[in-house]
């Protein structure tokens, strides 16, 4: 984190300032959307749920509102008289809020419900922080500060893990939710004096925003041939993440048998190192490297992807649980140096007035083919080898999930000349 933070130094103070809080809101945003996957096998035998039923709990519940609000918010967010500080602020409210709630349901429907809620809230963050970081901070220093503010990825979850495996064993799943949810509602009010919208583009682009619809401006995003290859292998990488994340807590639990807190202290804690450390790194490569060509903007997330899956294979083969965790901090590391490259990619390739639909966009693929689908593709899975392989089912689920790496690695190479030749067209 330290590099990250001396990249922005440069920057001036108000945008430090900015992107400092920005960074504090996605932390939360992370901690109150992942919390759930620490939670999910105590919630399962509380409430009595199929491996199915944790999936979409954990994944599609949450992902399919996300991603179905997040192209209109996205839409509202690019109007020049929006205020996207306020935006964000209402919005960190609204999912803390229903992260709380979470704690009172008292069957599947609630707690799906709940859920829902908390992806409702959390449509309207990202996209709109993401404008606000690429209208504020120079193009040639965008991979960095994108990586800054994705801190809050592994930063967040690893938060989540933590906090929610100790809340889980001492206080149990319900009061888990209540005591992480509510701070954020109190964070809001920070985000309403700290992050203040300048406003952003000419007014020629504004009389086009206001007449453009989403359809419209969803179909100018495709017609770029690195933005389309962006998404998909943005996406892809995503299911996969996502995925694995959920059935890697409860694969420590089932067949190493540790309890909520130990996995959300160990692999909380060494997942959340080496998630941060391929944050940095990937905005770090993609900074230095991007600058003398830019295909190798996103050759880092290529290879290392394509590297990670015969290490993840060896974690998830090992007997012992403290070589399995240190075998995946390895894949951990190359798997999460896509972030910054892939969203800095996006601003760079699309017109002014279309940033936080850029963005949008790129979060409805990741987060309902990535979080929606992940989480639940394996928990089907899971319950379909579960009669010949027991408790040990999600261990075979999570080879298949580390082979399958191989399709964004492909994806992220292929991206190479097309980013060549599109990148900051419009910048």
């Amino acid at each position: 984190m330290t590099g990250k933070a001396g990249a922005i130094a440069k920057l001036d103070g108000p945008t430090r300032l900015m992107l400092w809080t920005l960074l504090v809101v996605y932390i939360f945003n992370f901690l109150d959307r992942q919390i759930v996957n620490i939670l999910a096998e105590p919630i399962r035998k509380d409430l009595g749920l199929t491996d199915t039923q944790v999936g979409l709990m954990t994944g599609l519940a949450f992902a399919l509102f996300y991603t179905v609000l997040g192209l209109p918010i996205a839409r509202y967010a690019d109007k020049p008289s929006t205020d996207r500080g306020r935006l964000i602020a209402v919005a960190l409210a609204i999912w803390s809020a229903m992260t709380a709630l979470c704690g009172l349901a008292q069957n599947f429907f609630q707690l799906l419900l709940a859920r829902i809620g908390v992806g409702v809230g959390e449509a309207g963050c990202t996209p709109a922080a993401h404008s606000l970081i690429a209208d504020r901070v120079p193009a040639e220093r965008r991979p960095g500060a994108m990586a800054f503010y994705a801190l809050g990825i592994p930063i967040g979850s690893l938060l989540g893990m933590m906090i929610g495996g100790v809340l889980a064993d001492t206080l149990g799943w319900r009061k888990a939710f209540m005591i992480v949810g509510l701070p954020g509602v109190f964070l809001a009010l920070v985000v309403l004096a700290v992050v203040k919208d300048k406003g952003r583009i000419t007014r020629a682009d504004h009389a086009v925003t206001q007449g453009e619809s989403i359809f419209a401006a969803v179909a100018e995003l495709l017609r770029s041939p690195a933005y389309v290859m962006l998404l998909m292998a943005a996406s892809a990488s995503a299911f996969l993440s996502y995925g694995k994340s959920t059935w890697t807590t409860i694969f420590f639990q089932r067949s190493h048998g540790l309890s909520p807190g130990e996995v959300g202290f160990w692999f909380g804690l060494w997942g959340g190192v080496a998630g941060i450390f391929g944050t940095w790194l990937g905005g770090w490569l993609a900074d230095r490297f991007g600058k003398i060509d830019r295909r190798h903007v996103v050759t880092a997330p290529a290879i290392g992807m394509a590297l990670a899956i015969p290490v993840a294979i060896s974690a998830y083969f090992a007997t012992d649980w403290r070589m399995s965790l240190l075998l995946l901090m390895i894949p951990t590391v190359l798997n999460s140096l896509y972030y910054g490259p892939v969203y800095s990619s996006a601003q760079g390739l699309v017109p002014l007035r279309h940033r936080a639909t850029a963005s949008a966009l790129l979060l409805f693929g990741q987060n309902l083919i990535g979080l929606g689908l992940g989480p639940l593709f394996f928990g089907i899975l899971s319950d379909w080898l579960r009669p010949e392989f027991g408790e040990n089912s999600v261990r075979y689920v999570l080879y298949g999930a580390a082979v399958l790496g191989l399709i964004p690695a492909i994806l992220f190479w292929m991206l190479r000349p097309r980013l060549h030749a599109e990148l900051d067209r419009h910048t």
